[in-house]
Parts: structure tokens; sequence; C-alpha cells
């Protein structure tokens, strides 16, 4: 059996190779979460979180351990958001926390070695810390637009983009906030080559097609 570091690494390296990062909520109102998984996996998601603010823990950790188990099965990685406690329960690859979560040391003390840990910023200041710290496997930059999945953080546009680009950061990083087909190409531009979607996915009436030609996009 793998040791710890061993997963971390092995866990890292599909970490290297991703470029479309998927935040899907448990699709409740069209009851086809594991239909809805095996397409976008099947055509360019690289990682998925399961983040729905309406399940309780029960829900979380069963629905959970069903996206960790599609996620696997298509050789993707399934992060947990904020929770260290459920990212350790559900035996997840990734634990993803904000500013205001639980700190990276932290964390990395719960959760142990083998789990990669994701940190969101704003760019700036916050990017170039996520960067330094080694603990740290990958960081957002973003919201991009005003998105309703973050109410109430002001968007840092694309300008925050081209600065995180410009420093050559040595950690993989994401754009995220509001990235969608029509937006990607400027992203793109822009310096990201990694990307954080939710409504670009999980509002498309062909999800499928949609992560195929957002997976295509962000190679630009």
């Amino acid at each position: 059996m793998p040791d710890a570091l061993e997963v971390h690494a092995r866990r890292r390296a599909r970490l290297d190779d991703a470029r479309l990062y998927l935040c899907t909520d448990a699709r409740r109102a069209t009851g086809d979460l594991e239909e809805f998984l095996h397409a976008v996996l099947a055509s360019g998601v690289d990682v998925v979180q399961l983040r729905d603010r309406s399940l309780d823990v029960l829900d979380e950790l069963e629905l959970g351990a069903l996206v960790r188990d599609v996620a696997h099965e298509h050789g993707a990685l399934f992060a947990v958001n904020d929770r260290a406690d459920l990212a350790l329960a559900l035996r997840a690859d990734v634990l993803h926390t904000g500013q205001r979560d639980l700190p990276v040391a932290q964390a990395r003390e719960i959760v142990g070695p083998g789990v990669l840990l994701g940190r969101s910023s704003g760019g700036g200041a916050a990017a170039a810390e996520a960067d330094a710290d080694p603990d740290v496997d990958y960081f957002c930059v973003g919201p991009l637009v005003a998105t309703p999945t973050k109410p109430g953080r002001e968007p840092v546009g694309l300008d925050a983009v081209r600065a995180v680009a410009a420093t050559a950061p040595r950690t993989p990083w994401f754009a995220i906030g509001g990235v969608d087909e029509a937006l990607l190409p400027e992203v793109v531009a822009a310096g990201a080559r990694r990307v954080v979607v939710v409504r670009a996915l999980t509002a498309a009436a062909d999800p499928r097609g949609a992560a195929q030609r957002l997976r295509r996009g962000t190679v630009g």
C-alpha cells in the first residue's frame, strides 16, 4: 500500500495536468447528479467538488461518496470545500479552503500529508502568499466577475489574472468566478491555463459538449 507522500505525489501529478475544475451542486431539481458527473468527467473535467450549502452532513457524506467514486472511475480528483473533517471522512483527494476558513497549517494537521490543499485568493499578496507556502498545492484567483456563488465578493477582473501570470508562480493556479465559454478566451489570453467553472456546466443544456469545448479552450 502506498504511503501518504506517494499518494500526495500521485495526486499532485494529476493536478499538474488539470485544466478544468468543476464545482457542482447536488442537482436535486433535476435528479441527475450521477448521469451529469459521468457526462462531464468523460468530456474533460479534471477535478470535481460538491458544493451545495443546502446539504446536511449526512447528505454530504452520501453524495460526496458518489461524487468521489464517479470521479475516480474517470481518473479525476475529488475535492471537498472548507470542511477538513468531511475531507478526511470521505477520503478526498483535495481540500479547498478560503481566506477566512481553516488556515493551511491547521488544515494540513487534520487531513495529513496525502491530501492536496487548495487556497482561494483575489490575486495580489494573497496569491503570492499561497504560492510561497509549501503546503499549498494550488490556488485560485478570483472572482473574475460578480457571481451568485460568491455574493458580496468584489470581482478582481482580468487584471488580477494578468498580474499573477506575470509572476510565473511555481504552484498550479486556477482562474475562478464567472468563467464560461464566452469569457474563457479572454481568461486564457490574460495568462490562465486552468479554470474553475460552475454554471458553465451545471446550467448547460448540453453539459458533455460544454465540457469538451471548455477543456479544449484552456489550451489556447
